[in-house]
């Protein structure tokens, strides 16, 4: 699934090639992939101007002219690119919005897990604070109140935004903490450790255009290279960069894959 450094960099392709163009047709749209049930999307959205597209946690949010937004989320395997006119529609497209420039903005989703929300004027629902904006003392307040092992604690998209499973091994791998310690027990110091990494990892995944392991594509087509740079995710039984002893370990926590280094996040609480 896209996580926000993949989302980040569609959304960063998309407003400097879409910002000020106006939708003159909804081609095509799956009417049960918006939200709410029974929303007339085209006719809401058509003759309207984009004024601004941005990432908030995974989600593409899109705001018009004359107030409304709507959002699309990639779900697992979506793609939102950018396509001349002409060009042969792919299976499995989902939503055609036709440009005042004679593009298309295209939106492929083969397993149909994404989704295109009207927002109108209202908030995010059920979304934590960005992580990239995140105090150490905020995120240990977060953390703190809860019992769960503090990688299933990451991925809470109420608790903190965008994080996914890709990028809390990553930054737990970074931070040094073992993926099963309860959030509640990490130190002070361990919370500052986690804060950094975190920001560290998903600043440098954004710059390399995000992790392209399966589908995912930026808006212009194009791969992202990070997964070259993965230190444990997918890494199983591979020797670890870091102390160049142990091997990577694999478990699942909260029904995820989930990659460590047992030597460089040493066990120290919560269950083995």
């Amino acid at each position: 699934m896209p996580e926000l450094p993949e989302v980040e960099t569609v959304v960063r392709t998309l407003a400097r090639r879409i910002t000020g163009l106006r939708i003159v047709r909804v081609a095509h749209v799956r009417a049960d992939m918006v939200e709410p049930a029974d929303f007339d999307f085209a006719e809401t959205v058509t003759g309207r101007v984009i004024d601004d597209v941005r990432r908030r946690a995974k989600r593409i949010v899109f705001t018009l002219d004359a107030g409304g937004r709507f959002f699309v989320h990639l779900g697992m395997t979506g793609q939102l690119t950018i396509e001349p006119a002409d060009a042969p529609q792919k299976l499995h497209t989902h939503l055609i919005l036709e440009l005042s420039n004679r593009q298309q903005l295209r939106l492929v989703d083969p397993r149909r897990f994404g989704a295109i929300v009207w927002l109108g004027d209202l908030d995010h629902a059920n979304v934590g604070p960005e992580p990239l904006q995140l105090q150490p003392a905020r995120l240990g307040k977060l953390l703190h109140a809860t019992k769960r092992a503090v990688k299933v604690a990451l991925l809470d998209q109420t608790m903190i935004a965008g994080i996914g499973n890709i990028y809390a091994d990553e930054a737990l791998f970074a931070a040094k903490i073992h993926p099963t310690t309860p959030a509640c027990a990490l130190s002070v110091e361990q919370v500052r450790a986690l804060n950094r990494a975190i920001k560290q990892v998903l600043r440098t995944a954004i710059g390399a255009g995000g992790s392209s392991i399966r589908d995912y594509v930026d808006a212009e087509g194009r791969r992202g290279s990070f997964q070259q740079r993965h230190q444990v995710y997918g890494r199983e039984a591979e020797r670890c960069v870091r102390c160049k002893r142990a091997t990577i370990e694999r478990i699942v926590l909260g029904g995820r894959s989930t990659h460590f280094c047992p030597l460089c996040q040493r066990h120290t609480h919560g269950i083995k």
